[in-house]
This record gives C-alpha cells, sequence and structure tokens, in this order.
C-alpha cells in the first residue's frame, strides 16, 4: 500500500520543517501481537508462515490508540488505503453524510452516528435492512446485544475500534448544544 502523492508530499515537508505530526518514518511505539501468539490463527496452518505480520502491514497507517492501532477513517481519507467500494459493477455507492443522534443512552452521553465515516468504505446493504432498520429509532438496539456481536458489535470490536472506546460513540453530552440534533427515537 503506497500513500497517495498529496499524503506523500505532507510528509516530506513535515520531516523537512520538524513538524511534529505524524509520519510513517517517525519512532513509533505501538506493538502488535505476532501471528504466532495472537490466539486466533491456527498454529497448525502452514499458510501461517507466508502471512504478513501485523507490524508490516499496519505500522505505515495513522496511529490510534485503541484496537489494532489504525485510524482507519485518516487511512482511508488520506489516500493510505483504497478499499474496494462495492464486488458489482452494477452496486451503486452513496457516501452519506449525515449524522444521526441516538439519545437512548441511559445516563450516559448521548451517541452520535455517523453515515460518512462508515459509507466511504461500506455500501448501504451491509447494514440495511440486515443489522438496522432504514427507519431512524426503528431498530431496538442495546448495549449488552452490541456486547454480544450484534447491531454495531457485528464490526466494532471485530475489524473496527473495540468497544471498549465508550466515548467514540457517547460523544455528546447530554446538556451540549450537539444534544438539540434530531432525535432517533
Amino acid at each position: 500500500m503506497k500513500p497517495s502523492r498529496s499524503v506523500m508530499f505532507r510528509m516530506l515537508v513535515g520531516l523537512i520543517l520538524g513538524v511534529s505530526s505524524w509520519c510513517p518514518w517517525a519512532a513509533d511505539s505501538r506493538q502488535w501481537t505476532s501471528l504466532e501468539k495472537d490466539g486466533i490463527h491456527d498454529q497448525e496452518n502452514p499458510a501461517l508462515q507466508v502471512m504478513q505480520p501485523p507490524a508490516d502491514a499496519l505500522r505505515l497507517l495513522p496511529p490510534d490508540s485503541a484496537g489494532n492501532q489504525v485510524n482507519w477513517v485518516k487511512a482511508l481519507r488520506d489516500g493510505y488505503i483504497k478499499p474496494r467500494t462495492n464486488l458489482y459493477e452494477t452496486t451503486e455507492v452513496r457516501v452519506l453524510d449525515s449524522n444521526i443522534l441516538m439519545k437512548r443512552t441511559a445516563e450516559l452521553p448521548y451517541v452520535l452516528f455517523p453515515h460518512r465515516a462508515h459509507t466511504e468504505w461500506l455500501d448501504c446493504s451491509n447494514c440495511h435492512e440486515k443489522l438496522f432498520r432504514s427507519k431512524t429509532g426503528s431498530t431496538p438496539m442495546n448495549m449488552f446485544a452490541i456486547l454480544q456481536g450484534e447491531y454495531c458489535g457485528q464490526c466494532h470490536g471485530a475489524v473496527a475500534f473495540p468497544l471498549t472506546e465508550c466515548t467514540r460513540c457517547h460523544s455528546v453530552p447530554r446538556n451540549s448544544a450537539g444534544a438539540s440534533q434530531p432525535v432517533s427515537k
């Protein structure tokens, strides 16, 4: 995976000017568990020896503080990765730039769901109507189900940032201006 020219240019300028923003050649304290020790991969599988180690695959991508330590949205938006938008040429990909504010969060801050960060690499049909109904507020989800791998838990905790990062979703204080956005019931 090679970053776009604009990303490479910004990294080069950052190195020349001594800007402290992240670049792949700077010291990187992130550590990944090897495939042999991660408890996920079958140690008897001969293909394990030809798989790319996580550190080799992930170290050039923008850092994050949780999960697999990669900020995937930044990696996508800055051109480090270019995931396939669809499997079939006939699939129409729509990037939906809207947010949904979810207020049924007990005493926790409200959840702000960003469609854009999700639809930049997932087709709407990945989630609708299987995991979520299209009508805002009509899916009766709760944290117990999410922690059991349903709804958001299909990806978060598996391939997206983990569910232990509560404030990534529960990000709108109940008494803030953002709390007056459209409500999902």
